[in-house]
């Protein structure tokens, strides 16, 4: 299974909402994943730019995909961003294959 690691934020009313009932997300997140077979491996606040992250397993990137539009689509983040995570065995046969790969670079402006 492939790793991602998504970083979001609340919008002002979710914050409002959780500082009048607090819950823990984690179970909503866990849920979502389940959902397509996949598994939360960790989910933490933070302070920065974001509100928090979660590490997550899924099966595939539309798995992934999924999950990322149904929880952009409830309302309460005001940003969500999802990274693709790869193994270092994985980005070694990258590097590997990259020297087979025919790329012509833009011509230079004389």
């Amino acid at each position: 299974m492939a790793l991602y690691l998504t970083s979001f934020s609340y919008t002002p009313e979710a914050r409002a909402r959780m500082i009048e009932n607090p819950e823990d997300r984690r179970e909503a997140a866990r849920a979502s994943i389940e959902s397509v077979d996949g598994k939360l491996q960790g989910f933490w606040y933070a302070f920065g730019k974001h509100d928090g992250w979660c590490l997550w397993e899924a099966p595939d990137n539309v798995s992934m995909a999924a999950v990322a539009l149904a929880i952009g689509a409830g309302g309460a983040l005001s940003s969500l961003e999802t990274t693709v995570l790869v193994s270092v065995e994985d980005a070694m046969e990258a590097m590997r294959r990259a020297k087979s790969v025919r790329y012509r670079p833009p011509a230079a402006r004389g």
